[in-house]
């Protein structure tokens, strides 16, 4: 078995059918063809049953803040699958809802003639609740596989609170799981039979994507009932736009990643996060990429760094720096998510958080700002407005003032259980990396998670780490962001 049986899970308990025709891929987090474990895993079953492969990648209409936007970057990423898996042999079925509900029972026909259906296991938004249910209506094998992350979720079975102890717990358990990697290009491999086509009834009733989607025509796309209130961004979808990403930041910008990542405008930072979120890029193909110059991952320190960051990777300091951000913190969310199902709501925020916010929860809010304001980039503090402009217009904004952002939305709402809802939606509607784990993460540390009680105690606030613009300006260079999102509110 080339996947690692912990990064395995039987969701249904049924029996695999090697009468069926075909085994199904149903893939709908780790959005790729390279470095997916999901992926290995169908191929490996294809093989060992001697039978075709089916990769089915859907598009739903109804899940919530579908936008164009968000349409536009998965699609990218379905067109390069398309090119991907042509001349393999494997039959790829891209489906987009044309309209809410129309994919309903597309899963189950095909997996009726399936012997056994592969899945991705993904802790939050609606897919752990899809696959669940997924599982009580197939009545064959249903397999998740976990490709999150170098470690995997189940190698782990409590909740973290900090960085500090996560880091611990990677430094003594992940060396291991270093070496156990998905093939990076599994599809070079010896494949399993070759399938012509679907079942010509259910290539009717759920056709392929259309090569005007592929192409984001923008009549195509207008004719999807998605939110088209959050327009395209200018970031491209898709594997290809990933690796450049990737390969850019690895040769262009890593070597100042260190003292660089917080500049506001042509700074150090890795600027991966959008193709982590959909699946695109996968961290091991990060982690393969940063050994490419002759450092190794195999030369990590282990246990004796005691959880302090620094060293432990026996890399430079920007490597170090960035690892801790890719797999400590980016990590650290997800393995929260499985444990904590309420991860994306306030009561999941520690217990010395919410007590000195409720403390604090009758101060007064000059000014105090509602979710329309706020999303209109309408506010006194210019940062702030730059900030909001740049996340609605691209879908993204600097790290650093996306903590900053958080922080002065918590400052001026009318309670801290109001601020987080505000941040939920903002984020999620237009965030190219929302509704993940680790934007959960981002948007709970500004409240408290994963960190610690801070002084002095400050209205509002409490204990909760305090920010300000101004202290922002003065440890940044604000002015060039300014001249480029600084400008009268594109809300009118």
């Amino acid at each position: 078995m080339s996947v690692p049986e912990l990064r395995l899970r039987d969701v249904n308990g049924e029996p695999l059918r090697p009468e069926g025709e075909f085994v199904l891929y149903w893939m709908i987090a780790a959005r790729r063809t390279r470095h997916s474990f999901a992926l290995e895993r169908a191929l490996d079953l294809a093989l060992e049953l001697g039978k075709p492969l089916v990769v089915l990648e859907a598009l739903r209409c109804d899940h919530p803040w579908a936008s164009a936007r968000f349409h536009a970057f998965a699609l990218g990423g379905m067109a390069d699958n398309a090119r991907a898996f042509e001349g393999t042999g494997v039959v790829y079925h891209p489906y987009v809802e044309p309209e809410a509900g129309a994919g309903r029972g597309l899963l189950e026909a095909l997996a009726a003639r399936a012997c056994g259906v592969v899945t991705d296991d993904y802790p939050c938004f609606f897919l752990p609740a899809m696959v669940q249910a997924a599982g009580t209506k197939l009545a064959v094998r249903l397999e998740a596989v976990d490709g999150n992350g170098l470690l995997p979720l189940r190698a782990t079975e409590r909740v973290f609170h900090t960085a500090f102890s996560f880091r611990a717990f990677l430094q003594r358990e992940l060396a291991p799981h270093l070496a156990q990697r998905p093939t990076p290009e599994p599809l070079r491999r010896n494949g399993p039979p070759p399938l012509r086509a679907l079942p010509q009834e259910i290539a009717r009733r759920w056709p392929a994507a259309s090569p005007e989607l592929f192409a984001l025509a923008p009549a195509a796309l207008a004719a999807l009932p998605v939110d088209p209130g959050v327009g395209r961004a200018s970031l491209e979808g898709g594997a290809r736009a990933g690796r450049r990403a990737l390969r850019a930041f690895v040769t262009e910008r890593l070597a100042d990643y260190a003292e660089g990542r917080n500049a506001l405008v042509d700074g150090a930072a890795s600027g991966l996060s959008p193709w982590l979120h959909w699946g695109h890029v996968g961290s091991h193909e990060v982690l393969a990429e940063l050994e490419r110059d002759g450092w190794s991952a195999a030369q990590v320190a282990g246990e004796s760094c005691g959880g302090k960051r620094g060293a432990w990777w026996n890399a430079d300091p920007e490597r170090e720096a960035f690892l801790d951000q890719l797999v400590t913190w980016r990590e650290l969310g997800f393995h929260f998510a499985l444990r904590r199902p309420d991860h994306d709501r306030y009561g999941s925020l520690p217990d010395w958080a919410r007590r000195t916010l409720a403390e604090h929860a009758d101060d007064p809010r000059d000014p105090c700002y509602g979710r329309e304001r706020l999303e209109a980039a309408r506010t006194h503090d210019e940062l702030w407005n730059a900030a909001q402009r740049q996340l609605a217009a691209e879908g993204v904004m600097p790290n650093y003032l996306r903590m900053l952002w958080g922080k002065k939305v918590l400052e001026w709402s009318a309670s801290p259980e109001e601020a987080f809802e505000h941040l939920v939606e903002l984020n999620n509607r237009y965030a190219l990396d929302g509704r993940d784990p680790n934007s959960y993460s981002g948007i709970a540390w500004t409240l408290g998670r994963f960190d610690r009680p801070w002084g002095p105690e400050r209205p509002i606030f409490g204990t909760v780490r305090y920010m300000s613009s101004d202290s922002t300006r003065r440890k940044l260079d604000v002015k060039p962001y300014l001249e480029r999102w600084g400008a009268p509110s594109l809300f009118g």
